[in-house]
């Protein structure tokens, strides 16, 4: 019986091929802009988790604080208020499980006839733990590298690229203003940060070998950041009110009295850009959901149409003995076979539409099993809930007001 009711509503669409391709219309362009909105969405979700994941985890970042000079006030970061015992102090704090001293700054690097301007970071080997970045090829510098200031170097994808080619870059000598290096690993690919930057054009050196040879400094053993993982999410309130009591107490600072140093919790700053990314997924999908309704609308208004075209034929169904059930279900069958092949449709120029995006824009989309799922789970209830109500007109018609109607 249902097959032969499939049957009648596919002949029923066939007899109005123009106005059920209109109707249909509605469903594929709202299913299709669901689809779309949710990949370009979930890609920028996808795009803004790994930032965090590249940026690691459970992370603060001590930063040097201002100072004012002839009136003039500095930003933070540029006056010499941190030191490296400031941040092997931090180190012993409860909850803390790592700690890396930092100073940056830009130059020159040279090998052979090539030389490509980046950022110099001076640091200790733990501050590859921290940033959970692991090597591509070779061996990080040591502990006793440090105390040495020795003159080795990791480098990263973007500075490979630029200064080597295809040359393997271990062992290899780059110098940084004009002070030879030898590549002892190459740092793996990290991409973009949050805010833009090409975290792989960057060459990590030792600390103190920084400091003596290539950046210089004002103070001896002064920092111009530290960054400090915690053991785990739970920990990072108190770890950052220790921080802050640790580092007034060293540096003398009274109740009241302006801070010489910024806490900064990147991983809330990563979060709360996540949480926009995802609000953003959330607005796009339900813009999206609008043009559904649109199409469900659409959906019953053609069934009320039909409905008034076909009373006479409802009546003679009635009179040979169709009950009411069967003409509910044969419309709301219609209505539910416009809705899903409309959907199907709308489902495959979302997903040719998405990866079009792709190409062209080189945006991240991600076209996910639940999107699909959602959109064609969406469009069959709209197929429900619009075509009911006609399904429900017709089969309340009067069978004897119904063979009379012309």
């Amino acid at each position: 019986m249902f097959s032969a009711m499939l049957g009648e509503a596919w002949r029923a669409m066939g007899a109005n091929r123009l106005r059920t391709f209109l109707t249909m219309l509605g469903m594929v362009i709202g299913v299709a802009s669901v689809v779309l909105m949710m990949a370009v969405g979930q890609g920028a979700q996808e795009s803004v988790k790994q930032s965090i994941n590249a940026m690691g985890s459970n992370l603060f970042i001590v930063l040097s604080g201002s100072f004012t000079a002839g009136g003039v006030r500095s930003g933070s970061g540029n006056s010499s208020t941190l030191t490296v015992l400031d941040a092997n102090a931090i180190g012993e704090l409860d909850g803390v499980a790592n700690v890396a001293p930092i100073s940056t700054g830009g130059g020159q690097a040279v090998f052979g006839s090539n030389n490509w301007s980046t950022t110099i970071t001076g640091t200790s080997p733990s501050y590859l733990d921290i940033r959970s970045w692991e090597l591509e090829d070779g061996f990080v510098f040591s502990a006793s590298d440090m105390r040495s200031a020795t003159r080795v170097a990791l480098v990263g994808k973007t500075v490979v690229d630029n200064l080597f080619g295809d040359i393997d870059p271990i062992g290899k000598t780059i110098r940084i203003k004009q002070n030879p290096f030898i590549v002892l690993g190459v740092l793996k690919s990290k991409g973009q940060s949050l805010d833009g930057r090409d975290q792989d054009d960057t060459i990590v050196i030792p600390l103190t070998t920084a400091q003596r040879k290539i950046l210089g400094n004002q103070f001896a053993g002064s920092v111009r950041q530290v960054i400090v993982q915690a053991t785990t999410p739970e920990m990072m309130p108190t770890v950052e009110q220790n921080i802050n009591a640790l580092l007034h107490q060293r540096h003398k600072i009274r109740d009241g009295a302006d801070s010489d140093f910024f806490v900064r919790n990147l991983t809330a700053v990563a979060n709360s850009a996540a949480e926009t990314t995802r609000t953003m997924s959330l607005l796009l999908g339900a813009i999206a959901s609008v043009s559904l309704l649109v199409g469900g609308i659409g959906i019953m208004n053609i069934m009320l149409v039909s409905v008034t075209e076909r009373t006479r034929e409802i009546g003679i169904r009635m009179a040979i003995g169709a009950r009411e059930r069967d003409i509910l279900l044969q419309f709301l069958l219609e209505a539910i076979v416009i809705s899903v092949i409309g959907c199907l449709i709308g489902l495959a120029l979302g997903i040719s539409g998405a990866m079009l995006v792709n190409k062209l824009a080189e945006a991240a989309v991600v076209i996910s099993g639940n999107s699909i799922l959602i959109a064609f789970g969406v469009a069959a209830s709209v197929g429900v809930f619009f075509g009911y109500y006609p399904a429900r007109k017709a089969a309340r018609l009067n069978p004897i007001e119904a063979l009379r109607y012309q």
